[in-house]
């Protein structure tokens, strides 16, 4: 059975989506395990802050299933895609960034997920919940993925929140 990474991010009425979306995501896989939630700047365009953080739950239903059920989680949040620019301010963001060792990188889909080591808000959650996890590309651990990130990203950082849900 696979496990199921995603990250998620508001930078909308944040504490409720980012509420609600672990409560559907519970719903729907059973049991999540997280990461802290982070506050961090919007990327892209000037906006409110976001709350990001990553989750992972074990599932049996194939990787356009839950792709399908994350779109779903989000456009019942108020998430729209038609028209808007790509970075823009969000409701809430539900992006797959592995399912278990697959690489698949066509059809709009982008597994694993480039911003995991492009985002520190992505890389930085993903290596607290997963730390010996090799990245299936690189076979690189995301701890030490993330040790390297910062010390090419002295400026890195991410701000805790202290976020009960």
């Amino acid at each position: 059975m696979p496990r199921v990474y995603v990250s998620v991010g508001s930078n909308i009425d944040r504490e409720r989506n980012i509420r609600d979306a672990l409560r559907d995501l519970r719903e729907y896989s059973g049991n999540l395990i997280r990461s802290p939630v982070y506050e961090t700047p919007a990327v892209g365009f000037d906006g409110d802050p976001f709350y990001n953080l990553v989750v992972a739950f074990d599932t049996t239903d194939s990787v356009d299933q839950v792709v399908q059920e994350l779109d779903r989680i989000e456009s019942a949040h108020g998430r729209r895609r038609g028209g808007l620019p790509k970075y823009s301010a969000r409701a809430l963001d539900l992006d797959i960034l592995m399912y278990g060792d697959l690489i698949r990188h066509d059809s709009g889909m982008d597994i694993p997920r480039g911003e995991i080591t492009e985002r520190d808000f992505v890389l930085g959650p993903l290596a607290e919940i997963a730390p010996a996890l090799k990245h299936p590309e690189t076979g690189e651990a995301f701890d030490a993925l993330w040790k390297r990130y910062c010390q090419a990203h002295p400026q890195a950082g991410l701000t805790p929140v202290n976020f009960d849900d």
